[in-house]
């Protein structure tokens, strides 16, 4: 398998004084995220509908960090980029909301920080998680198609 390489993104207090920042590496977008201490990046679009997550809450559901994609409420783990959801089993009664996982859909990035510097090597898993949808030119043609139906439906 190939080495990825680490990608220079930052002095590691301009970032924490950032909190969010955007970057494109290799063609792809990426948001690195500063919170409770640690850095995360994942793909800067929602899988679902190519939302920007920069300007999304994090909350914790579950015992999980999340950020909350602003255009539809999705839940994302900042550590695994499962989709996570609140619903209810019908076969139980009494049928009592719980927290589930969709399994990985947004593609998650490796911070390291090195004397200061912040480096994110791209994700290398193999095969197709949701979120790579919305990445390159077809991903921005794709967000800009899901943004124009949306102001349809609004």
């Amino acid at each position: 398998m190939e080495e990825q390489t680490a990608h220079f993104v930052g002095k590691k207090e301009e970032l924490i004084k950032a909190k969010r920042t955007f970057r494109t590496l290799e063609g792809r977008d990426v948001l690195i995220i500063y919170h409770q201490g640690g850095f995360h990046a994942m793909d800067s679009y929602c899988y679902h509908a190519g939302g920007e997550l920069q300007n999304g809450d994090i909350e914790e559901f579950d015992g999980k960090l999340c950020i909350v994609c602003p255009k539809h409420k999705y839940k994302i783990s900042l550590n695994k980029g499962e989709g996570i959801y609140k619903g209810t089993d019908p076969t139980k009664s009494p049928a009592v909301p719980r927290w589930y996982s969709k399994g990985v859909k947004q593609r998650i990035h490796v911070v390291t920080e090195t004397n200061g510097d912040v480096y994110v090597k791209l994700s290398a898993d193999p095969g197709w998680i949701e979120s790579d949808f919305f990445q390159g030119e077809n991903g921005k043609e794709a967000r800009a198609q899901a943004e124009a139906a949306d102001k349809k439906t609004s």
